[in-house]
């Protein structure tokens, strides 16, 4: 049996490219379409994920086409924030280097090297996969005028409010000095132990005990719940307690959710 040889793809994409075959018309009178591709991270190369959704993406893509839509598939790759950086910092290391040694804006040169390095090798990876974007308008996260334009977004959201600084319990990194997102961080399971709190009812001696395996989160608390089945506190649904340290009344609630069995049967909110 031959071996299939897949270098005439790479001529095939090449005439694609040269006769501007996946770049829109201009048409005030045709119709329109347009997508962003999700812009993979140039943290490494493609997976079997990526040639999944790009697959997807120009099965629309060619469709529209065919459709007689004019049709825009805008390519672009992610900075990925901490992910790169902790790749480059791991690419340094090797060479015994700490990124501290060569302060921010060396360190911010390599990163646009490993940028360049590996932000082309996954742009050549979606060539290969014969995606139809439109690859004269590539952006990566970082162009300038994408940069621009999160910062008037920013700026304009800070002077209408809605992003504020306040105390809230994040997810914080050591190593990087940053916060993180949920997204960013990695679980693994271990033995833990639960503490019992006493939450004071409300103008009260009696109190409800608490049993919860993270007690530094009390200061989030907005409710304390007990399952509708358990007679235990049956009487108490609809009464406030005390919120330890921070003397805030919340209420107790009903939630089917609440194992009777584990702890004390009473789940902090």
């Amino acid at each position: 049996m031959d071996t299939y040889n897949s270098d005439f793809e790479k001529d095939i994409y090449r005439f694609w490219e040269e006769n501007d075959l996946f770049k829109p018309e201009v048409n005030k009178d045709g119709k329109p379409f347009s997508m962003v591709i999700p812009p993979p991270n140039v943290t490494g190369a493609l997976h079997i994920g990526h040639a999944l959704n790009q697959t997807l993406q120009d099965i629309f893509a060619r469709y529209k086409r065919m459709c007689g839509y004019s049709v825009l598939w805008l390519p672009g790759t992610d900075h990925a924030g901490i992910a790169t950086q902790t790749m480059v910092e791991r690419d340094l290391a090797k060479k015994g280097i700490k990124k501290e040694e060569i302060g921010r804006d060396a360190f911010i040169e390599k990163v646009w090297e490993w940028k360049n390095t590996y932000g082309n090798r996954i742009i050549d990876q979606i060539k290969r996969l014969g995606a139809s974007c439109d690859f004269s308008r590539l952006r990566f996260t970082m162009d300038e005028g994408l940069s621009r334009a999160v910062r008037k977004a920013f700026v304009e959201l800070y002077n209408a409010g809605y992003i504020y600084k306040g105390e809230y319990i994040i997810n914080w990194c050591p190593s990087c000095h940053t916060a993180l997102s949920d997204l960013e961080v990695e679980y693994e399971e271990e033995n833990s132990k639960l503490y019992y709190l006493k939450y004071f009812l409300e103008n009260s001696d009696d109190f409800l005990v608490v049993a919860t395996t993270r007690p530094e989160t009390l200061f989030g608390d907005t409710a304390v719940a007990v399952n509708p089945k358990d007679k235990r506190y049956k009487h108490l649904v609809g009464k406030k307690v005390v919120l330890p340290l921070v003397n805030k009344l919340i209420e107790i609630i009903e939630d089917e959710y609440v194992d009777m069995s584990f702890g004390s049967g009473v789940v902090k909110i």
